[in-house]
């Protein structure tokens, strides 16, 4: 991993992105989870974010206080300045992003990494039925919902969080921070004297 990156951990409803960053932030522990601002009621509960008004939100951006800022499925989502000065001073983050932001973020970050998680469409209306957040019409509507495609100039490591969560997390963490190869010298062998 390098000093300074963002990583923006992106997928469909239900892939497990919250599920999968706590896991990278143990095993990895220089990365550090941002907290979105989101104008969604804070009783919705899901991920660890700070609740606000549309109002405030309009005010928030009014003040420079994201980085980045966007909307989708009706929601407004902010990720804060905080998070372009720490990556400038070396700290390194994760991050759930909407696709549609993504060359954004890598105009706005200079070591920005895209980790795409995915799934089947069982596994994803399996976990969207179990949060109980969605009715059966969203998530019928959320799994017809492809998103945007990611630009093929940018950074992006795929990885299925089909299987066991520890699994999705190792192979997470062995591609944001690759084992060099072992060095093997080979020493001409020279027969007794």
């Amino acid at each position: 991993m390098i000093p300074g990156q963002v990583i923006a951990v992106v997928g469909p409803s239900g892939v497990g992105k919250d599920s999968v960053m706590a896991g990278l932030s143990t095993a990895l522990p220089a990365l550090q989870i941002v907290r979105r601002t989101i104008t969604r009621p804070a009783e919705l509960g899901g991920e660890d974010y700070n609740a606000v008004t549309l109002e405030a939100f309009a005010a928030m951006i009014e003040n420079n206080a994201f980085c980045l800022h966007w909307t989708a499925h009706g929601l407004s989502y902010g990720i804060p300045m905080d998070v372009k000065n720490g990556a400038f001073k070396g700290q390194s983050f994760l991050v759930n992003l909407s696709r549609g932001i993504l060359p954004t973020a890598d105009q706005v970050f200079p070591n920005f990494a895209i980790l795409r998680l995915t799934a089947s469409p069982e596994t994803l209306a399996r976990r969207l039925q179990g949060r109980g957040r969605e009715t059966p019409d969203d998530i019928r509507a959320r799994l017809a919902h492809t998103g945007a495609s990611i630009p093929s100039d940018l950074r992006v490591i795929d990885i299925s969080n089909d299987g066991p969560l520890l699994q999705t997390v190792a192979a997470a963490a062995a591609a944001l921070c690759p084992r060099p190869a072992l060095q093997t010298e080979t020493q001409p062998v020279s027969d007794p004297p």
